[in-house]
């Protein structure tokens, strides 16, 4: 082989070598891009809610009918041929005859137009904190759905792990049993089988577990995105939530003060928003004791007489209004109706306050507990756990102690694992719920209002 053939080979090669390179980079970057942390979950699942669409149309929608309830009833326009004689159906036989022309304009009662207008606007103003809330409400639940999806996921992996642990123990006993050495026996064996298997239906459990959550999660995320290409969640790590800036100062405060902080919620401003339009409701209602006027006015137009005489034209202008009479019956109770449902709002104001309030403190107590069992599991438990299962697992194999307790020994390290992963993941969920009670309006910028 001459040297530029041999140059031409190395070159082929190359360029094979570099074309395989690329595809594995593509292949991973694919697979990069494809990934999903509960950040970007979060970010999908609100951007693509129905819900929030809604709101938004719901909120123009009373914005264009305030401005609509502001405007005069179009003018009423009249055409009328008047006092035809029926002898003759002569135009100019009859000095009353004429071609009339009318124009007439109502007026509603005192300033309803102005009012009505105002309510509608003001009902209009509660839509941008309801969005709030619901954005926070969509972050609570993907973030629990997301974390119920991780602990089945780590629990899978931890029963993997110690599955092979209670496979070697399988091949200790089965060795011992066929060596006849120690106290190995029968029943030995089919103990350490017999866990294994129940290993097995608790992770045909847990696999259910995590379908069943990584489905939901998915409804959130594309259930309105026909053309969205799949993706795939990511549950490796276990998401560290940040609590709250306010929480150190908040868990500690009285009551009074966490009334007052809850008061710029967006569900309770959201409320604060209806109470005030019901407000306006009842200015409304108050103009119903005023009358209403209408306007009127017409030019008749008569033709010559039969002599050829001129005769002159007729206008006329005129006004009509209603006399409220009839007040204890109709307008006092119209009043009474619109107080009464103001008087109503600021219950649920108080009535959701209060409940915001004792959801909080159970959260904030929960939390405690939670974190001082994960210190304790951490600390104390796991490693003990740890110990106990390691020196019966070597007095059974120095002959000194029995299986069982080997197999009992493992099975509660397994279970402490399992558990001390149930109580960081509620302890996460429960920050999680302590952060959707404690959004503020202020929180959030303007493009959500």
């Amino acid at each position: 082989m001459n040297f530029i053939s041999l140059m031409k080979l190395l070159s082929r090669r190359s360029l094979l070598f570099v074309v395989a390179l690329l595809a594995f980079y593509l292949k991973n970057l694919t697979a990069s891009e494809l990934s999903m942390t509960l950040t970007e979950a979060i970010a999908l699942a609100q951007q693509n809610d129905p819900w929030l669409e809604g709101s938004k149309h719901r909120q123009l929608a009373l914005e264009a009918q305030s401005v609509a309830a502001g405007v005069l009833p179009d003018p009423k326009v009249s055409l009328s041929l008047a006092n035809l004689p029926v002898d003759g159906f002569d135009f100019n036989q009859e000095p009353m005859t004429q071609v009339k022309f009318g124009v007439s304009q109502m007026f509603p009662r005192g300033e309803t137009l102005e009012i009505e207008a105002q309510r509608l606007r003001q009902l209009s103003e509660q839509f941008p904190y309801l969005r709030i809330a619901r954005k926070a409400q969509v972050t609570e639940r993907v973030t629990h759905l997301w974390l119920d999806a991780h602990k089945a996921k780590e629990s899978i992996l931890l029963i993997e792990s110690n599955r092979s642990l209670f496979e070697q123990l399988i091949d200790i006993v089965q060795a011992n049993y066929a060596s006849t050495i120690g106290r190995t026996r029968q029943q030995d064996l089919v103990r350490a089988q017999l866990e294994l298997s129940r290993l097995d239906d608790k992770l045909i459990q847990l696999e259910e577990q995590f379908q069943i959550a990584q489905s939901q999660i998915t409804e959130w995320l594309f259930s309105n995105l026909p053309n969205e290409p799949s993706r795939q969640l990511v549950f490796g790590k276990n998401p560290q939530i940040a609590l709250h800036p306010q929480f150190k100062f908040l868990r500690q405060a009285k009551d009074a003060e966490l009334v007052e902080y809850m008061t710029l919620s967006p569900q309770v401003v959201a409320v604060e928003k209806k109470i005030t339009a019901s407000k306006t409701n009842e200015l409304l209602a108050k103009q119903s004791y005023k009358p209403a006027w209408g306007l009127n006015a017409s030019y008749g137009f008569r033709d010559d007489d039969p002599n050829g005489n001129s005769r002159a034209d007729f206008f006329s202008l005129g006004v009509s209004f209603d006399i409220p009479i009839n007040t204890s019956s109709r307008q006092d109770n119209q009043v009474v109706v619109a107080s009464s449902h103001t008087a109503k709002l600021k219950t649920e104001k108080w009535q959701l306050l209060r409940q915001w309030l004792a959801k909080f403190k159970s959260l904030n107590a929960k939390l405690q507990q939670l974190t001082e069992r994960k210190k304790l599991f951490d600390d104390t438990l796991l490693p003990q756990m740890y110990q106990q299962a390691e020196a019966y697992l070597t007095a059974y194999t120095n002959d000194e102690g029995d299986f069982a307790e080997v197999v009992r020994a493992r099975i509660a390290q397994l279970n402490s694992q399992i558990e001390s992963l149930a109580i960081e993941v509620e302890r996460q969920k429960t920050i999680a719920s302590i952060n959707y009670y404690l959004t503020q309006t202020t929180q959030v910028s303007g493009e959500s209002k």
